[in-house]
C-alpha cells in the first residue's frame, strides 16, 4: 500500500472539502502524471494496468469486491470514482515571491443508485478494506438481494481534447518565476500610474478512475493552468484596480512571449481606462454584449436553467419548454466539452461518458438539457457527458463545461451602430441568479457607453438587471465573431465548484435589461 495513504472518512452524503498541504518535495519521484500521447485517442486495458493499479496496488481484484460489496443491498446502478490531483501555486507581490503551496488530494468516491436517489460514500485511503467499507456504506440506500457484478471490466479508450508536451509535475517553481518576473516588469514598464502589482501562476496535475456496474472502466488524465495579474493604478489621489488572466488545460509550453505580453497589457489597460470612466443613465435600454468574457452571463441567466435536475425537479423556467421557441430563429446556444485545451473542455464526464457537444438551443427552439445519467433516464434520452463532481468527495449533478451562443448573421459594427443610446458590455464579476425564474443582477466590470451608434466613454459602477429567459427571447442581433473567453472561470453550484469557460459573439438585446446607473435613461 502506498504512503499516499491517509485518514479515511465514511460518509451517507458528500462531505467538506479538506486538502492536505504539502512541500513539493513530498511527492513522488517520477512522471507519474505522464499525459497521454498528444491528439492520439488512448487505447482500451485492462485494470491491472490503470494508473491506480500500478501505483496504488487498486487492482481489479480490489475493484470487483469493492463492487460487490456496493450492490449487496440491490442497489440498481453502482460506480467507484478514483482521484488523484496535484495543485500547485505560486504568487508574486511587491517585485518578490510571498507565497508558494502545493496540495496533494486522494481518494475514492462510491455511489449506489436506487431511482433517483443516491447513496454515496468516500474514503481518502485506497485500502481494500476502505474500499469495501465505502462501497458498503454507500449501499445501504437499498433494501433488496444482491445484484450481480460484471463478468469482466475492460478500460475503454477516449479521446484527448487536451494532450499536452510536458507534464506540470516536471516543471519546477523556478521555472515559474521568470514568468512572473516578466510579467511584473512589463506592467510597471507599461503605465507610469501603476503602485502595485500581483501576479500568480498555478497548475494542476490530476488522474480519474471510473468504474461502474455496466461493466464500463474508463480512466483520464486532467491537466490545468492558469496566469493571471492584476495592478494598482493612481492618478490625482484617486486608485483603481483591475486584472486580466489567462487559463486552461494546457502546459507550460503554451505560455510564451505572446501570452505574457497579453496578461501584462490587458491588465494595464482595463485598470487605466478606469479612471475616465463614467456612470451611464439607468433605465431599461439596448445593451451590446461584446465576444468572450460577456458570455458568463449567458451560463449564469440562463445556461444554469438548462441543467436537467433543475427541470426535472419543476425548479427551471424551461422544465416543459423542449420543442419550443425560445429566442429569435438566428440564436443557436450549445455546451461543448470538446473544444481543444479549454477549461472546461472535459474527455469524459465524472460518470465515464464521453464528452460530446450538445445542442440546447437550436435556430431559437430548446432542444435538449445538459444530462447526467439519472436525468437521462428520467427523459428517456442518453447522457450528455455532462456529469460532473467536484471531487471523490462529492456527488454527481448535470453541470456546464463550455458554453456560448454560436455566430449569427450580423457584422459586429452593424450592431454597435444600430444603437443611438446603451452600452456596450465587455466583463461581468459578481453576478447573482434565481434559477427558477431566471431573474439576475450582474455587475459589469468593463465596458463602454454606445451613443450614436459609437463605443465613447467607458463605464464603471453598472449593474444589470433583468430575466435571463426574457433576455434570451429580445436578442435581436447576433454577431458573427464568437470568442470563448480566456479566464479561469470556475462554477459553484450546490456547494460544487469545477472549471468551465463561457463565450459569445457580439449581442444585441432589447428591452428586458435594466442598468442600474443615474437617472435619466433612454431608449436607442
Amino acid at each position: 500500500m502506498s504512503d499516499w495513504s491517509r485518514r479515511n472518512f465514511l460518509r451517507g452524503a458528500a462531505g467538506g472539502l479538506g486538502m492536505v498541504v504539502i512541500p513539493t518535495f513530498l511527492t513522488r519521484s517520477g512522471n507519474l502524471f505522464a499525459s497521454p500521447t498528444p491528439g492520439i485517442a488512448t487505447p482500451a486495458k485492462n485494470l491491472n494496468a490503470t494508473y491506480f493499479a500500478t501505483s496504488f496496488g487498486v487492482d481489479e481484484q480490489v475493484i470487483r469486491k469493492a463492487m460487490t460489496a456496493a450492490l449487496s443491498k440491490g442497489g440498481e446502478f453502482a460506480d467507484l470514482f478514483f482521484q488523484h490531483q496535484i495543485n500547485n501555486y505560486v504568487g508574486l507581490e511587491d517585485g518578490s515571491v510571498n507565497r508558494a503551496y502545493s496540495s496533494v488530494d486522494l481518494g475514492v468516491g462510491v455511489r449506489v443508485v436506487v431511482g433517483d436517489q443516491t447513496g454515496f460514500a468516500f474514503t481518502e485511503e485506497l485500502t481494500p478494506e476502505s474500499i469495501i467499507e465505502a462501497a458498503k456504506t454507500a449501499a445501504t440506500i437499498a433494501q433488496g438481494s444482491a445484484r450481480a457484478i460484471p463478468d469482466a471490466f475492460k478500460v475503454a479508450g477516449r479521446n484527448n481534447y487536451y494532450p499536452i508536451e510536458t507534464a506540470w509535475e516536471e516543471i519546477g517553481i523556478d521555472q515559474k518565476i521568470p514568468f512572473l518576473d516578466r510579467i511584473n516588469s512589463r506592467i510597471f514598464a507599461a503605465d507610469t500610474r501603476v503602485k502595485k502589482a500581483s501576479i500568480n501562476f498555478s497548475d494542476g496535475t490530476g488522474r480519474i478512475l471510473i468504474v461502474n456496474s455496466d461493466g464500463l472502466a474508463v480512466e483520464d488524465y486532467q491537466p490545468s493552468s492558469s496566469i493571471g495579474a492584476s495592478c494598482v493604478a493612481e492618478q490625482d489621489g484617486r486608485r483603481e484596480r483591475n486584472g486580466y488572466n489567462l487559463a486552461g488545460r494546457r502546459d507550460i509550453h503554451s505560455y510564451g512571449d505572446h501570452e505574457i505580453t497579453e496578461i501584462a497589457d490587458m491588465a494595464v489597460t482595463r485598470t487605466v481606462k478606469l479612471f475616465e470612466a463614467v456612470q451611464p443613465p439607468a433605465g431599461e435600454m439596448p445593451v451590446v454584449l461584446g465576444p468572450g468574457g460577456s458570455g458568463v452571463l449567458l451560463h449564469e441567466a440562463i445556461g444554469h436553467g438548462m441543467e436537467a435536475d433543475f427541470n426535472r425537479k419543476g425548479i427551471s423556467i424551461y422544465a416543459e419548454m423542449i420543442g419550443r421557441n425560445v429566442a429569435k430563429d438566428f440564436v443557436t446556444v450549445v455546451d461543448d466539452g470538446t473544444h481543444p485545451h479549454e477549461r472546461g473542455s472535459i474527455n469524459v464526464d465524472d460518470e465515464g461518458n464521453p464528452s460530446e457537444r450538445t445542442v440546447l438551443v437550436e435556430n431559437g427552439v430548446l432542444r435538449s438539457y445538459m444530462h447526467d445519467r439519472i436525468s437521462a433516464k428520467h427523459y428517456g434520452v442518453a447522457p450528455t457527458g455532462s456529469g460532473r463532481r467536484q471531487s471523490f468527495r462529492h456527488t454527481i449533478m448535470p453541470r456546464m463545461r463550455n458554453t456560448y451562443m454560436e455566430n449569427g448573421p450580423h457584422d459586429p459594427m452593424e450592431i454597435i451602430k444600430s444603437v443611438s443610446k446603451g452600452i456596450y458590455c465587455e466583463e461581468f464579476t459578481n453576478g447573482q441568479v434565481q434559477i427558477g425564474a431566471g431573474d439576475f443582477s450582474f455587475y459589469v466590470s468593463s465596458g463602454y457607453l454606445i451613443e450614436d451608434g459609437k463605443l465613447t466613454a467607458p463605464i464603471k459602477d453598472v449593474n444589470l438587471i433583468g430575466n435571463g429567459p426574457k433576455a434570451l427571447e429580445n436578442v435581436s442581433m447576433v454577431g458573427n465573431d464568437l470568442k470563448i473567453a480566456v479566464g479561469g472561470w470556475t462554477c459553484g453550484k450546490n456547494g460544487q465548484s469545477v472549471p468551465v469557460s463561457q463565450g459569445m459573439p457580439t449581442v444585441r438585446i432589447d428591452g428586458s435589461v435594466t442598468v442600474g446607473g443615474v437617472e435619466g435613461g433612454a431608449q436607442g
